[in-house]
């Protein structure tokens, strides 16, 4: 019988692509989403984070409404093109009159400021419902 330890293996990190135009929200949001399961790719634009979008898996996006050219809403749009069960999170200063289930089952708004525990919340439904 062995005396070793026995070892798990972490799940692959959950995947983040997460858009604010503000510099220093972005900044503290990224450090609130930073754990050790998760990778956050920070975004400064709509279209950088389309553009990365493109070219990478992403579990779920997490955008703020207000940006600069398009708006969090049009990015939302263009991804559930591509992917209609897209996990995204809209995050706004104001509350949404927006019917969520128009857009897809997966998409969800959280109104700044949010608690960390609700954001959590919903990265927690995010890693149950991806495939193992």
């Amino acid at each position: 019988m062995s005396n070793a330890a026995p070892t798990f293996e972490l799940a692959d990190p959950l995947r983040i692509l997460f858009v604010e135009d503000n510099a220093i929200v972005r900044e503290q949001t990224t450090e609130l989403l930073e754990s050790q399961n998760r990778e956050i790719v920070a975004c400064e634009t709509a279209e950088q984070a389309l553009a990365e979008f493109e070219r990478g898996k992403f579990d779920v996006l997490i955008t703020d409404m207000s940006l600069p050219a398009m708006s969090g809403m049009e990015l939302t749009k263009l991804v559930l093109k591509t992917n209609s069960n897209a996990w995204i999170v809209i995050l706004s200063g104001y509350l949404l009159k927006v019917e969520l289930n128009k857009l897809g089952p997966n998409v969800r708004t959280l109104t700044k400021p949010f608690e960390t525990e609700q954001l959590d919340a919903i990265l927690n439904d995010v890693r149950a419902t991806r495939p193992s």
